[in-house]
């Protein structure tokens, strides 16, 4: 099977949200402000029908100062691929394929204009993907903490979402273990830097935030 085989679908976060919560590291697909998500297809799946080999979801920056930050004339244009995943037995170059795909998809039919990425240090991801996909590296964001709660990892200003049960309810359990309760399950951990990657979708940007 030859990467040229698969084909590329834009589809509804349902159609993927399991995939990723089997198939990517951090095991979980909810919260994300998804703007598009890709399903990636094999034609070799049970009784001639394509199965799902590959899924991606691109959202809003998990912080709006993030998108100023890339994207200071038109923030809502800045991007971040926030999920991507393969199953383990695909041939080499499927993700950059994949990647490549959909971005040629999103300048045909989004107005989309920078596309963000982090490649998890922690989790040993250096962002070859990225790299081999013509993103430009701008760095590493700084090394940060995150709360650990039975098992499932949440960035620390999940206790101050107002607007998430699951918000209040870490806050208050947080709150009470400080106060002297015994709760093994909730805890912060230190995470490593993350790579940072950037493409332009828009030329004339580039040359403006490279200047």
């Amino acid at each position: 099977m030859k990467v040229s085989d698969f084909t590329i679908e834009p589809v509804h976060k349902k159609a993927v949200q399991a995939f990723i919560e089997k198939w990517h590291y951090s095991h979980y697909a909810g919260g994300i402000q998804h703007r598009q998500c890709f399903g990636l297809y094999s034609p070799d799946g049970p009784f001639g029908l394509p199965r799902m080999i590959g899924a991606m979801i691109y959202g809003q920056p998990a912080m709006p100062d993030t998108a100023k930050k890339y994207h200071p004339d038109n923030p809502l244009r800045c991007w971040e691929l926030r999920r991507l995943c393969c199953i383990d037995d695909t041939p080499t170059n499927t993700e950059s394929f994949f990647i490549g795909k959909t971005l040629r998809w999103l300048k045909r039919n989004t107005d989309a204009e920078v596309i963000i990425s982090y490649s998890d240090l922690h989790h040993g991801h250096e962002g070859i993907v990225y790299k081999a996909s013509n993103f430009i590296n701008l760095g590493q964001s700084p090394a940060s903490k995150v709360l650990m709660v039975d098992g499932r990892e949440f960035h620390g200003r999940s206790m101050n979402n107002k607007h998430r049960p699951y918000g209040r309810a870490l806050k208050r359990r947080w709150e009470a273990k400080k106060a002297g309760a015994k709760d093994d399950g909730i805890f912060y951990v230190d995470r490593k830097p993350k790579n940072i990657y950037v493409y332009y979708l828009n030329k004339k940007v580039k040359k403006k935030m490279l200047k």
